[in-house]
This record gives C-alpha cells, structure tokens and sequence, in this order.
C-alpha cells in the first residue's frame, strides 16, 4: 500500500462528489495563454522566466479558482497575480558579489592640512554667514550650523517649509557669490 505524498492528490482520487475546477480552468488557459505570456514577457524581457512566471501565476489562479465570483474578470486577476509574483521575485532576488583584491576608492580629496589655513576658511566663510540678511542667516545657521531639518527650522522660525527652502536657497546662492569665498572653490 502506498501512502499519497500530496494531500491535494490523495484528495483528487477520492470521491466523485467533490467536482474540480479542472475543465473550465484548462479551457481558459488555453485560451488566453498566449496573451498572458505576452504580459509575462513585458514583465521579464526573457522569455524562459515569461513561461515560468506564468505558469506561477496560472497555479495561484488555479488554487483560487472556486474563490473568484466573477469569471469574466479572470485576466485582471491572473495579470495581478502575474506582477505580484514578479514583484515578489525582484524583491528576493540574490544579489550577486564577487570579491577582488583591493577594494576600490574614490579619489582622494584635497585634505588642507594647515590648521592656519583651516581656520581662515572658517572665518571667511563666518564673515560670508554674516553678511547674509538677517532672516537668510538665521535659516543657514539653523540648517547647517545647528543641523535641524528643513521642518525643525520652519517650526523655530515660525515660517512654512516652502519659506525656509527658498530662503537658503537664496542664501547659498549669495554664499558662493561671495568674492572672499572665491579662493574655496579652487
């Protein structure tokens, strides 16, 4: 005696008076298959995943066959189950590393190492700061000195998003036209 490995099998075998969805499900699929795998292939761009993504969404369809109320809706649903598990197989695809023998670095960038030189570009860029109209500064110092968002520094100043982005963005743009600041930009 053999014991079925598929319950779904063992039940198939059994009696008559459980009726399958089989026939109207062969018939749609064989009716609308090459449609559908033109979806699957729109969805892939190989048409061996296409085949094996359809068949996918076709055995999720075919499981919930007795489920959908309306037939003559079958294709959105299959096209749905279709993206679904597109989706679901991007979203656990293996990324693919390879090791090599040195990492590779961005270029370095210039590092100014004399403190003297440090601190002159600290003072330039403060007197720049502080040449900025009253507002406008407040913003920057807000923004970058001080590192709040865009929506900490409205709520400080009690102004909308929208004022604070157009603010320091106007500031920034003073900022590097700001003949002090021209040796920074070499």
């Amino acid at each position: 005696m053999t014991t079925p490995v598929c319950t779904s099998a063992s039940n198939a075998a059994a009696p008559a008076t459980q009726t399958l969805p089989y026939a109207s499900f062969s018939s749609y699929m064989r009716a609308r298959q090459p449609v559908l795998l033109r979806t699957a292939r729109s969805l892939t761009g190989n048409p061996s995943d296409a085949e094996d993504l359809l068949q996918t969404a076709l055995a999720k369809t075919y499981v919930a066959w007795e489920r959908i109320e309306d037939h003559r809706a079958l294709d959105g649903y299959v096209r749905r189950a279709l993206v679904n598990t597109r989706t679901s197989q991007w979203r656990k695809r293996k990324v693919d590393e390879f090791a090599c023998d040195e990492l590779p670095e961005p270029d370095p960038v210039p590092v100014r190492d004399d403190p003297a030189e440090q601190q002159a570009l600290r003072d330039a860029m403060w007197r720049a700061v502080m040449r900025l109209p009253a507002r406008q500064r407040a913003m920057v110092v807000l923004r970058y000195y001080e590192d709040l968002s865009e929506a900490q520094t409205a709520e400080v100043l009690g102004v909308s998003v929208g004022t604070v982005k157009s603010a320091v963005s106007r500031a920034l743009g003073k900022l590097r036209e700001d003949a002090e600041l021209g040796f920074v930009r070499n």
